[in-house]
């Protein structure tokens, strides 16, 4: 009766392992040209679009990652969307790109820009970006500023109530 038990409780363990496992977060990427990108947004209505121009081998972009998901979680989809503009290498989407999201649970819209044309786009999106990343966009029909720099949390947060008013 104790081995019954034991063998029991031990497949009960191996199916609970299985069911988490399968449940693990999982994130997708949609790969964008410059142009894609801006024909997903949408300026007619009341949201407000946070665009942050990052890569996974920019430590600054890594670090303030965190704030993006917190206002994304905070504000209301209806208000706000938060979208990651990824300058990953296309070839490293699956080897590096995806297991850093995945890891790091990462909500928000995440695309990958594949647009080799940055130096005709750049200036569209500020006639003062130099290519450099972090940088962000807060645009929507009201208004829109570009801000080639580190966000941390109040900082960003001050920003966006300007938008979101």
């Amino acid at each position: 009766m104790k081995y019954f038990f034991n063998l029991l409780i031990s497949c009960f363990l191996l199916l609970l392992i299985s069911c988490s496992q399968n449940n693990q977060f999982s994130k997708s990427v949609s790969v964008y040209n410059f142009d894609d990108l801006f024909k997903s947004i949408d300026l007619s209505g009341n949201k407000t679009y946070l665009i942050n121009f990052w890569a996974t081998w920019c430590a600054p972009c890594v670090k303030e990652i965190p704030h993006f998901e917190y206002v994304n979680q905070k504000y209301s989809s209806d208000s706000l969307k938060v979208i990651l503009a990824s300058f990953d290498y296309p070839s490293q989407i699956d080897s590096k790109l995806i297991p850093f999201l995945n890891k790091n649970e990462i909500k928000s819209d995440v695309v990958l820009i594949n647009d080799l044309n940055i130096r005709d786009w750049m200036s569209v999106v500020s006639e003062s970006w130099d290519g450099a990343i972090p940088a962000t966009l807060i645009i929507n029909k009201r208004s829109q500023k570009f801000y080639p720099q580190v966000f941390d949390r109040v900082k960003l947060e001050n920003e966006l109530s300007f938008f979101l008013e």
